[in-house]
């Protein structure tokens, strides 16, 4: 039992370590040997030394904004995401209405509507919740309705005969099969949150890790610009981990996992 979770751990996660030490090994060479200008891809070590030179005002400062952001606009799209989602599975016109106009609003280029929450906002957090929150919600909407919308007659029928009312329907039967396909896009949500965020600091922040981005780069000082991808990156991963973790736990205890 010792060994099996190190060598399950290996095959799971060995193949995409070995690729990304390699490619590290790759671009740490080409910068170094000059083949690249270091403005426009500057070597790992250097975007490591930023890292550590810029910690204070990265992780001091930039990185709690982004966060706030993230995780404000992330929580309210899960809340209206799970709330639509619901009352789009009970109320089938309400569906028929809603779905295309929720396709449709994914065509609209975000970058076009920062400067509009801007006019709305100010240049404060809520313009930023406000590009998240566009950005996370559809993902939850369609998650929670397409799993609702699942194929459940016989368990609804089965239940019927016992007398159970729609509510307890949906409660015992329709939620549990729903949960695969909403912790599906509640995993994307997460992810394009940090999108979101860096969207709306690019267009109108005065800080988080989208705005020392943008500084940076117009400074051409790409290693710190770099480093605030990476940090970016990192916590996307994270909160797309906490998720996977949750949604383990959750179905774990419902018996979906082994």
């Amino acid at each position: 039992m010792r060994t099996a979770a190190p060598r399950s751990l290996l095959q799971h996660y060995g193949p995409a370590s070995l690729l990304a030490l390699l490619t590290l090994a790759v671009w740490e060479t080409v910068a170094r040997l000059g083949l690249v200008p270091p403005f426009i891809l500057p070597a790992p070590s250097a975007v490591c030394k930023a890292l550590l030179e810029e910690r204070r005002l990265l992780f001091g400062v930039h990185l709690p904004a982004t966060l706030l952001e993230v995780l404000t606009g992330f929580a309210l799209s899960v809340v209206c995401g799970c709330l639509l989602g619901i009352a789009m599975h009970l109320f089938s016109p309400l569906a028929k209405a809603l779905y295309p106009l929720l396709i449709i609003s994914q065509t609209v280029p975000l970058i076009a509507l920062s400067p509009l929450f801007i006019m709305w906002f100010g240049y404060t957090l809520w313009s930023k919740v406000a590009v998240v929150f566009l950005t996370a919600f559809f993902p939850v909407v369609i998650g929670t309705y397409d799993g609702l919308s699942k194929n459940t007659d016989a368990y609804r029928e089965l239940l019927l005969t016992y007398g159970a009312n729609r509510w307890q329907i949906l409660g015992k039967v329709g939620v549990p099969l729903a949960l695969p396909s909403f912790f599906s896009g509640l995993k994307l949500s997460a992810v394009y949150c940090v999108i979101g965020a860096t969207i709306g600091e690019w267009l109108g922040g005065s800080q988080g890790l989208g705005y020392f981005s943008r500084r940076m780069a117009g400074n051409l000082q790409s290693a710190k610009m770099f480093a605030a991808v990476v940090l970016l990156s990192v916590l996307g991963i994270l909160l797309f981990l906490a998720v996977a973790a949750l949604e383990k736990i959750i179905l774990k205890k419902r018996g979906r996992y082994s």
